[in-house]
Parts: C-alpha cells; sequence; structure tokens
C-alpha cells in the first residue's frame, strides 16, 4: 500500500490590496525549497470566476454589489477545498487572500474557511501596510494592473473603497505572523515566514481558534 503524502505547508496572507501580498508569494515560490503552488484571489477571480459573477472574491468592503454575495461563501469554499486537496497531495501552497466580512450582511466566510483546512498545517499571515504607503503604490501603479486601483485626488486623497479596507481586512486580526511591507521586502517576509515555519506554529494556531468562532445560523 503505497503511504499518503505529508500534508504540504499552507501560507495564507491577508491583506488589502497593494500591501503587498502577492510580492511575497513571489518571493516564496523564488526561495523557498519545493513545489510552492499560488492560489489566490487574484488567479481565482481572473482565470476561474465567469465575468459576470467577478470581482467574486475580490469584492469590496462595504456592501457594493448584494447581488453577488449569496456566491460568496461557495466560491470561498471552493477555493479552500482546493487548497486543502494541494496540501493532502504534498504540495506546498500560498495563498494571497483579502478576507473580510463588510458586506451587506456579515457572511462570515473566514470561520468557515478555516474549518475547511481543519488537520492541516495553516500559517496565517496578517500583512499589514500604512495607508500612506498603500496610495503610494496605487499612485505608483503596478503593470499590467492599469486603471484597476483608485488613486485619490487632491480634494479626496483616500478614497473611501480603500479605507474600507485598511479598516475591514484585518478583522478580527487573529494571526500567527504579522509583517510590515512598508519595513520589510517581499524577501525579508519570505525570511521571516521561512523561519517561523521551521520554529513551529504554536499552538492553538491561527486558523485553529478562527474555525471555533461560531458558525453562521439561520433565523
Amino acid at each position: 500500500m503505497t503511504q499518503a503524502p505529508r500534508p504540504g505547508r499552507i501560507v495564507i496572507l491577508n491583506g488589502a490590496p497593494r500591501s503587498g501580498k502577492s510580492s511575497i508569494a513571489a518571493a516564496i515560490q523564488e526561495s523557498f525549497d519545493g513545489a510552492w503552488m499560488s492560489l489566490g484571489v487574484d488567479a481565482y477571480v481572473n482565470a476561474v470566476t465567469p465575468p459576470r459573477h467577478r470581482p467574486g472574491l475580490g469584492l469590496r468592503p462595504g456592501g457594493e454589489r448584494p447581488d453577488l454575495e449569496p456566491r460568496l461563501p461557495t466560491f470561498y469554499a471552493a477555493l479552500y477545498e482546493s487548497i486543502a486537496a494541494h496540501s493532502r497531495l504534498g504540495l506546498d501552497v500560498v495563498v494571497d487572500v483579502g478576507h473580510h466580512d463588510d458586506y451587506s450582511q456579515p457572511l462570515q466566510i473566514l470561520p468557515d474557511c478555516a474549518r475547511r483546512l481543519s488537520g492541516l498545517p495553516v500559517l496565517f499571515v496578517g500583512v499589514r501596510c500604512p495607508i500612506e504607503t498603500i496610495m503610494q503604490r496605487r499612485r505608483a501603479g503596478q503593470a499590467g494592473r492599469e486603471g484597476l486601483y483608485a488613486v485619490g485626488t487632491a480634494g479626496d486623497p483616500v478614497p473611501a473603497p480603500v479605507l474600507r479596507w485598511q479598516n475591514a481586512v484585518h478583522v478580527p486580526g487573529i494571526y500567527d505572523l504579522e509583517l510590515d511591507t512598508s519595513q520589510l521586502t517581499p524577501a525579508e517576509c519570505a525570511a521571516r515566514i521561512d523561519a517561523r515555519l521551521r520554529d513551529g506554529i504554536p499552538r492553538p494556531t491561527a486558523f485553529e481558534r478562527l474555525a471555533k468562532l461560531a458558525p453562521l445560523t439561520e433565523s
């Protein structure tokens, strides 16, 4: 009988758009041993989600598209079941996402996602970045994403959607590791993640704690 492979490690990078998640994911793929598969919101929205259901997982805080919200729990469940499948096959996975619960009504998606990775080695990383740096990066632009990011104006230097992201994405703020990308390069962030993986994640892990939050109940 063939022995099942040891589950692959899972690193989930959670933060606002332009906080540096995808750059950290790229640094992990470049510098870590093993086959680190990169999954997350950009790949899922741009390559998987039908155009009429976008932005899907990228839906911004503030209840901007209540018509899309009923599908979000299923979209997230599918992504996290895929993450789990990769890990159970022995593949390491890095995931960049922007979890929040600021919809037209609470959906409690993050605790459900945590339960779907039960028993797997998950490092949940809060990718933080001051709003001033976020706006600098938005104004500077990013190759291939021209026009996708609100950049503000003289009269409205921090657009409301950007501020909502900044306030909502780190609630409830339960993490195994937090990184400030205004102070650390992507390579330095990756090195700190590597060190935490090597040292071991204190129990209960962030996802073990999140999984115990009350599930959504129907009234």
